[in-house]
């Protein structure tokens, strides 16, 4: 088991955690978080981290996706696609990995070849937040334009488009799908998937940063501030809250083992905690163990060196259905208010652009997989042809 934690100071941090055998007369096992790596690939702030059986990949506001194989304990290159800073990855099972961005794409890459399958051009605005149905068979994305998105992954098209007041920031389905959550400041609006309607609202005290389901109806959520609350999306009440940082609480993550059911949260403190959970979640949890990176941490993830399903795979869409010209306009003439069909014309794979790009001595953007260091050669030579034409129409 492993936390990996990003960090505005470009870094990403993981720590091993061991399991030490019970003491005679102690009733718990220690947890201990050991130093295991440091990785800094980016040449800007962290911005998100998600966590597959073998790698852990990371977005940044340097606009790259950063892969680091866990197994082996080394860099695996950089996917280069998207023009914005990366704000959501997703992966689902061990075959896909999904991506968003201020650019306003969504990417879906095969996390075995690292190719670019998909290209969607999802927002007219930054896309902030995308999650994946349980199934693999949908997703929801959010985005500054103020719309609540809903995606066929198995035809890889747009299936409805809500329109909300505001900029939602977080948009999370609940384990067995059957409700998710749409986070707007300090408001969680909780949704039937049955009905696609707001069956309730939850108000935190501050603007939300994170929300984690801990079962079907209890949903944790952490604010700009030191407490992380639990809430019942049946009755919406707060079942109870506990303070777990000394600053605002950035991320959460949840899991179960054989025998707990733990939370990670990690904080602008520079800690990052594992809490165990008690089966009623009117009782707060037990600190397991924590430790201080000294950084400001930004995102999350829990690596538990296991093989996940791999069935619910995306692969149908690899192949995108084609759209004829008759098609979109009979779409954009059923536009209407708050569920419409899809209004933007999808980006259809670039096989030039989503190769591999070893060989390359420039990348460009919509490349696949390109090593750290030739990155960041070409990023210093550009910089100096750059600053040499400047001098020469200067003079």
């Amino acid at each position: 088991m492993e936390l990996v934690a990003g960090c505005y100071e470009q870094v990403l941090f993981g720590f091993a955690v061991h399991l030490e055998p019970k003491a005679s007369g102690d009733q718990e096992q220690k947890w201990t978080p050991v130093a295991d790596f440091t990785h800094h690939a980016h040449t800007a702030s962290l911005s998100a981290v998600a966590v597959s059986s073998r790698f852990v990949v990371t977005g940044s506001k340097d606009e790259t996706i950063h892969i680091y194989d866990m197994k082996k304990k080394v860099d695996h290159g950089a996917l280069v696609h998207h023009n914005g800073t990366i704000t959501c990855l997703k992966f689902h099972g061990n075959r896909h990995l999904i991506s968003g961005a201020e650019d306003g794409l969504i990417c879906v890459w095969d996390a075995k070849k690292w190719e670019c399958l998909k290209s969607i051009k999802a927002h007219k605005g930054h896309v902030t937040f995308l999650s994946i149905h349980p199934s693999g068979k949908l997703a929801l994305s959010v985005g500054t334009d103020k719309t609540l998105r809903t995606w066929n992954l198995v035809e890889g098209r747009s299936a409805f488009i809500k329109n909300i007041k505001q900029n939602a920031h977080i948009v999370e389905w609940s384990p067995r799908g059957e409700k998710y959550v749409v986070v707007i400041l300090n408001k969680i609006d909780v949704y039937q998937l049955d009905t696609a309607s707001v069956s309730g609202t939850i108000t935190n005290e501050k603007r939300v940063s994170s929300v984690t389901f801990l079962s079907e109806s209890v949903l944790a959520v952490a604010g700009d501030e030191e407490v992380v609350r639990f809430f019942d999306c049946d009755s919406l009440m707060c079942l109870s809250e506990f303070k777990a940082h000394e600053n605002r609480v950035k991320d959460m993550f949840s899991f179960e083992t054989p025998e707990h059911h733990i939370i990670v949260t990690a904080s602008s403190d520079g800690f990052i905690k594992m809490w165990k959970l008690k089966e009623d979640k009117g009782v707060s949890p037990s600190l397991l163990c924590e430790v201080n990176t000294n950084a400001r941490l930004t995102c999350l993830g829990v690596w538990l060196d296991r093989v996940t399903d791999t069935k619910g795979s995306l692969l149908p869409a690899v192949e995108p259905s084609p759209v004829s010209k008759k098609e979109q306009s009979e779409r954009k003439k059923k536009e209407s208010g708050r569920e419409v069909q899809e209004e933007e014309r999808q980006l259809k794979p670039d096989t030039k652009k989503c190769g591999l790009t070893g060989d390359s001595n420039k990348p460009t953007k919509g490349s696949s997989l390109i090593s750290t260091k030739k990155r960041k050669t070409v990023e210093m030579l550009e910089k100096k042809k750059s600053k040499r034409k400047k001098i020469r129409m200067m003079q």
